[in-house]
């Protein structure tokens, strides 16, 4: 049985993630943003591990984040979930000077990546919406672009798929995959969303512990279980290591090779 960390796993895609891997008898360390969600998730988690508890819109949180499961474990599995969407009017900057949306979604998945060890498998999860996404390399928190939530979102899922490439390229012993929920019926989905949560949580909870061939993939972007070509940026080794720097200079840690 694996040891599981799941991220942002107190509510929504994250919470059933976590309860479809605890039904299927591995170890689930789960995730809150603070204490107060934190006991939310125990409270819908009977039997999970622990919680751990991290503000993803800090860097310090962040890897004092990653310091809890070392303590906890070093997870076989990582399920990078949380996330936020596009939804804001304005760019929002956080305590450490980056762009809120870019922050969460992207800086956080890879300086725990970086700072965690290297797991077994580790899931991105990312958005259709990676289709429309474009990196401005020179630009990656929109601060020099008239302001556009949503593609600010769209760009932050094309660099997880990115980031989980390059995780697939440079970890070969690792499977490191992305995956697209699909529009769920969740807070961040909205109630217009026609796909129930069980079906949004199915593929990374496959990916994650099924030993079937199917499932052992690495370097791969699914949608319900389906491949699907991504974003040609995402392929771009040239993007992706470009990707890398910058979130080495953002954070302090080099993804270690």
């Amino acid at each position: 049985m694996s040891l599981v960390l799941v991220t942002g796993s107190s509510a929504g895609i994250g919470l059933e993630t976590a309860r479809q891997i605890l039904e299927r008898g591995h170890t689930v360390v789960a995730h809150a943003r603070d204490e107060e969600r934190a006991e939310l998730a125990r409270e819908a988690l009977p039997g999970v591990h622990d919680v751990v508890v991290g503000d993803l819109t800090s860097l310090d949180q962040t890897r004092h984040l990653a310091e809890q499961a070392r303590t906890v474990g070093p997870p076989d599995v990582v399920i990078h979930n949380a996330g936020v969407g596009g939804g804001a009017p304005e760019r929002v900057q956080t305590g450490d000077g980056l762009e809120r949306i870019f922050q969460v979604n992207v800086v956080a998945p890879y300086l725990l990546t970086a700072a965690l060890p290297r797991p077994a498998r580790v899931v991105y999860l990312t958005s259709g919406l990676q289709d429309r996404g474009h990196l401005h390399l020179q630009d990656l928190q929109h601060a020099d672009r008239p302001w556009d939530g949503m593609q600010a979102y769209s760009d932050s899922k094309l660099a997880d798929v990115a980031l989980a490439l390059a995780v697939a390229r440079l970890w070969p012993e690792t499977l490191s995959t992305a995956v697209d929920p699909g529009w769920i019926k969740t807070r961040l989905g909205g109630p217009d969303a026609p796909d129930p949560v069980e079906d949004g949580a199915a593929t990374q909870v496959w990916l994650a512990t099924a030993d079937e061939p199917a499932a052992r993939v690495t370097g791969a972007y699914l949608k319900r279980f389906e491949h699907l070509t991504p974003n040609p940026q995402a392929t771009d080794v040239t993007v992706q290591d470009v990707l890398l720097d910058r979130l080495a200079q953002l954070t302090g840690i080099r993804l270690p090779t």
